[in-house]
């Protein structure tokens, strides 16, 4: 087992120093947060990709993804979207990174064939040039499609080696869904399993792996050896929670107990 470390967790923090807390930590990996105000966004100069890549390499950080907010089932024209991928897939093969994440968002009571027809379209367009680049699109368990069993049909329509799945254990426990009932629908689909813990599914403040609900050590079963486990503690969304830092040791000795 691989852990990585989502920067959505060390909100504006320079990348250096996120790069440093991961490797002090047991953490062998990062999710880049991709966002206005963060250490890396959509913006990024030539020079600016090229000096967070040099970065990455220093401290021997993998950049498993560049977390994206684009929206790959989202209402509106197919051009727009398809505009946003190929830019963002360009910037994740220039900081090195393994995948580009991107959210379903649909909208409200959007499992249904329009909102899947949209995404399949939009991720099967952009497969090609995903495996020209060497990454590859990994649609997350998340917002109008939280279930695995939702994604997994997706991304069994689309049906290219270059896009497949993170699997959010919040999402799919919040849509009633089993981690083996998960893990059946998005096995054919594989990426990484994204990692979290809250009290209950009234308070979904993040905190400390093993302190909360959700059900990790069935999560983690069947993982591969070589399989990465990403934590994003969503602190920006919750001003209340306690700083990631001194949570980081511990949350990478629980993950590895548990694996």
């Amino acid at each position: 087992m691989r852990l990585a470390l989502s920067t959505l967790g060390l909100p504006g923090r320079p990348l250096g120093e996120a790069l440093r807390l991961a490797a002090d930590h047991g953490w062998q990996g990062v999710e880049l947060r991709c966002a206005p105000g963060e250490s890396v966004h959509p913006a990024l100069t030539a020079t600016e990709r090229r000096r967070a890549a040099a970065e990455l390499t220093a401290h021997e950080i993998t950049p498993l993804a560049l977390a994206s907010y684009v929206g790959v089932a989202r209402p509106g024209e197919d051009a727009a979207v398809a505009a946003e991928l190929a830019h963002h897939l360009r910037l994740a093969a220039d900081l090195g990174a393994h995948w580009l994440r991107v959210f379903p968002q649909g909208g409200a009571g959007a499992e249904g064939a329009e909102a899947d027809g949209r995404a399949v379209r939009r991720l099967a367009s952009a497969a090609g040039l995903a495996d020209a680049l060497g990454v590859r699109i990994a649609l997350e368990t998340h917002d109008s499609h939280r279930s695995g069993r939702a994604v997994g049909r997706v991304l069994t329509a689309v049906g290219h080696r270059s896009v497949g799945a993170i699997w959010d254990v919040l999402h799919t426990w919040l849509a009633g869904e089993s981690p083996a009932a998960t893990r059946d629908a998005l096995a054919a689909h594989p990426g990484y399993l994204q990692v979290k813990d809250v009290a209950g599914a009234d308070d979904l403040t993040p905190l400390p792996l093993g302190a909360g609900v959700l059900p990790l050590a069935d999560c983690l079963a069947g993982l591969p050896g070589d399989g990465w486990v990403s934590w994003e503690y969503e602190a920006p969304w919750h001003p209340a929670a306690a700083p990631l830092p001194p949570l980081l040791g511990p949350g990478a000795r629980h993950l590895r107990c548990l694996a």
